[in-house]
């Protein structure tokens, strides 16, 4: 499975943004498409799932504000991200989970400006 993700750059304090990713390959009907993130010296932490049946998780520090989307193919995912915070500087990477197959895309940097 290959993974190419697309949008993030630079934002001001209380914008929005969209990221998509989309997956390629060998796709097993049942899997999770989601978006991670990580902040400089920080770990990376999880920013929002969907599952191919459309069952949704979202971090806590994004609920309210983030949504997560797939298209009708099931193989692009969307993140709508809304009233952004400095905070939510990050390199976003997609993620791509079939059963114990686990697949990252390349990274995209969101920069919120204060």
């Amino acid at each position: 499975v290959q993974l190419q993700a697309s949008g993030g750059g630079l934002v001001q304090t209380g914008g929005s943004q969209r990221l998509s990713c989309t997956a390629s390959g060998s796709i097993f009907s049942s899997n999770v498409m989601g978006w991670y993130r990580q902040a400089p010296g920080k770990s990376r932490e999880k920013v929002a799932s969907i599952s191919s049946v459309g069952f949704t998780s979202y971090g806590d520090s994004v609920k309210g504000r983030f949504r997560i989307s797939r298209d009708g193919a099931k193989t692009t995912v969307y993140l709508q991200m809304n009233s952004l915070k400095p905070e939510d500087t990050a390199v976003y990477y997609c993620n791509f989970v079939s059963g114990v197959e686990n697949y990252w895309g390349q990274g995209t940097q969101v920069t919120v400006s204060s």
